[in-house]
């Protein structure tokens, strides 16, 4: 399967012969330019412009934006609740973690959180052999929190979100700092990600993702 990152928590997920998912499309006015995608079912983590704009993607038949198990077609999506409380507001903070199976690979992005989960959420996710993770801070992860949540979860690969890119008007950290609380001296950038149950590496590894137009 490929997964192809547009910026922020966007996302493409595609397979041959099945259902393509976009995860967590963001709207216009956040500095980058809105993509054009196709997809069959939309995921989102969250009700807000940075990742909710259904109507950009052509050809969504489903929107799982809420907790439970969802079957459509031959992929299975899993949706987490990982909401928490703003300390400074007391208002819940909204947000759903989706792991997303093709076969036997489990690709799991959670959204935006923004804390270090307890050990049974981590749990309740399962094997996760792709983990896609906010680590620019702001609404989501810090750096060093993303960290801890990584290796919470042990996947086989690692692909960092939500942090600053060119032109984008929100405030994030770079994923500099995320490499380096990881440790990652060597950088892997892509332009996507290809990834078989079968070759699948023995230890985690972080793979930069060039955003697409």
């Amino acid at each position: 399967m490929d997964i192809t990152w547009y910026g922020l928590n966007c996302f493409r997920l595609t397979e041959r012969g099945q259902i393509s998912v976009v995860t967590d499309p963001f709207a216009d006015g956040l500095g980058l330019e809105v993509p054009r995608l196709k997809g069959d079912v939309v995921t989102v983590s969250h009700n807000a412009p940075a990742f909710n704009n259904v109507e950009a993607v052509k050809g969504c038949e489903y929107v799982v934006d809420a907790p439970g198990e969802y079957e459509i077609g031959d992929v299975f999506i899993y949706g987490t609740a990982m909401h928490t409380v703003d300390e400074h507001t007391g208002q819940p903070v909204y947000n759903v973690g989706h792991s997303i199976h093709y076969g036997k690979l489990n690709v799991t992005h959670l959204g935006t959180l923004n804390h270090v989960p307890e050990q049974s959420t981590i749990e309740a996710l399962g094997n996760v052999n792709v983990v896609i993770v906010p680590v620019g801070g702001g609404q989501g992860l810090k750096a060093s929190e993303a960290a801890e949540v990584v290796a919470m979860i042990e996947p086989s690969y690692i692909v960092p979100m939500f942090y600053a890119i060119p032109n984008l008007h929100i405030e994030l950290d770079s994923v500099e700092r995320f490499l380096k609380v990881m440790g990652v001296s060597k950088v892997q950038q892509e332009d996507f990600l290809r990834v078989s149950a079968s070759t699948l590496p023995e230890q985690p590894k972080v793979i930069i993702l060039n955003p697409q137009a």
